[in-house]
């Protein structure tokens, strides 16, 4: 099956839309945008799928009734905005979606609500009963109460990570950009890419870190890299624009298509891949690299030449190479403290409450790309 014809007949599929997508240049929601894109959401709905709906826009939509002229860049004011516009968001979704009967169901993410093993679980199973009731599921970064040290950093990531959560057939990635393109087709000529299959297809695609509208945070380059990780956890994703939202959520023949690169995880390897929080980096040899990476083997004391970070068992972990590059990650069973007593020994010449793994093979994930 192709990317297209799978993310078409994707039974669970994951929309998220930008906020240039659905305000206003001023700030403030577009009720015409927002009316259009519930209308497509709708017909995937009745066409029957399962849609979440992934949704910026609190913050923009906070800064005209505030009086705002701009984007805040201050935390505090950002906070304040989207304590305004998330009501809104909310007020506009509920009576559009009313328009088909369909309920909505909010839910407000930090990112430690995704780094946390027990809140990880726990938006999952609220994710599931919505849509197991019927309802759409909205899903927006709680951008009241998150701070710079717990933030998604953009929503992209946030419906990546949600794709996955979930079990998502598919991810849609609606923008003000109708495509991935080499370069920003707005600074003279740049190659439209309508499908990738693997990373060669991206080498030298320069992309940009911030919205043309200005009110986002994300931009082609925070599409980009979530399209990259649904890809590599094995989901298909569609990159378009949201005025193409009825063909992107149809027949799937817009935008540019993302082929899955790697093989779907668990729910638990998915986390500790790419939602958990690393507190520690540990170097391998290149004997050690090779037997977690190519053989799938337990990370044990004698491969590891030095550790980084002040971490205790039980934390996440990034391994790496001699030359720096994260190829794994994975739980530790020892303290930060206790390992470079034990690095480059061989196990039976350790003391005997120290004869474990460092990271068993069960709790250690081979990353598909480098970080």
């Amino acid at each position: 099956m192709s990317t297209r014809a799978a993310v078409a007949g994707a039974r669970l599929v994951v929309v998220k839309v930008g906020s240039s997508s659905l305000t206003t240049a001023e700030g403030g929601l577009d009720p015409a945008r927002l009316d259009s894109l519930v209308d497509a959401v709708a017909a995937r709905r009745a066409a029957g799928s399962q849609v979440v709906l992934v949704s910026s826009g609190a913050i923009a939509a906070g800064l005209a009734p505030l009086g705002l002229a701009r984007r805040p860049r201050d935390l505090a004011t950002q906070q304040a905005a989207a304590s305004v516009g998330q009501i809104a968001l909310g007020h506009a979704y509920v009576a559009s979606f009313g328009r088909y009967s369909l309920r909505v169901g909010q839910v407000l993410l930090t990112a430690d609500d995704i780094v946390r093993r027990s809140h990880y679980r726990n938006a999952q199973r609220t994710l599931t009963r919505l849509l197991t009731l019927g309802a759409v599921p909205v899903v927006n970064e709680n951008d009241t109460v998150a701070t710079e040290e717990i933030r998604f950093g953009d929503n992209d990531r946030l419906a990546a990570l949600v794709a996955h959560l979930i079990g998502a057939d598919a991810l849609v990635l609606l923008s003000d950009v109708d495509a991935l393109y080499d370069g920003d087709p707005r600074l003279g000529a740049a190659r439209r890419i309508t499908e990738v299959t693997g990373e060669s297809d991206v080498e030298g695609v320069r992309a940009g870190a911030v919205g043309a509208s200005g009110l986002g945070t994300g931009g082609m380059a925070s599409k980009l890299a979530a399209a990259r990780l649904a890809a590599a956890a094995g989901v298909p994703v569609l990159l378009a624009a949201a005025a193409d939202a009825p063909q992107a959520l149809g027949p799937a023949d817009v935008g540019t298509a993302f082929a899955p690169t790697g093989r779907r995880l668990t729910s638990r390897r998915f986390w500790l891949a790419y939602a958990a929080d690393a507190t520690g980096t540990l170097t391998l040899d290149d004997g050690a690299v090779t037997a977690v990476v190519d053989r799938r083997r337990s990370l044990l004391a004698a491969g590891i030449t030095t550790t980084k970070g002040d971490f205790q068992a039980g934390d996440v972990v990034e391994l790496a190479t001699l030359t720096g590059r994260v190829i794994a990650r994975g739980i530790t069973n020892f303290d930060a403290a206790e390992l470079p007593a034990l690095i480059g020994h061989s196990t039976h010449d350790l003391p005997t409450d120290r004869r474990r793994e460092v990271i068993h093979a069960d709790d250690l994930v081979p990353l598909p790309h480098p970080h």
